[in-house]
């Protein structure tokens, strides 16, 4: 499994109905556990992001397929990136010639 963070955005549709959040956070759980993906922590936030989500996936092809599909519904905007562990760049960085 490789891990994934995920920032997200709301949307206007996001914030109109911000109260839903608790409720779209588990839907969204629940969508990503039937593409083999664990989210492991998801956190609302301040700042220039207002959510971030630790996630867990088999491949590139599931976190996209899940961002696509969770964002698909307009409350959010996500921008996903690839996190490497110590152990997992230090394997990269021993590959350098």
């Amino acid at each position: 499994m490789a891990t994934y963070i995920v920032l997200m955005n709301l949307t206007d549709q996001g914030i109109r109905n911000v109260k839903q959040i608790p409720e779209r956070r588990r839907a969204g759980a629940a969508a990503a556990e039937k593409l083999g993906i664990k989210v492991k922590e998801a956190y609302s936030t301040l700042g220039a992001y207002d959510g971030v989500a630790v996630v867990d996936a088999p491949n590139d092809e599931a976190i996209t397929t899940w961002a696509l599909s969770v964002g698909s519904l307009g409350y959010i905007h996500t921008q996903t990136m690839r996190a490497f562990s110590a152990d997992e760049m230090s394997n990269i960085l021993a590959k350098i010639p």
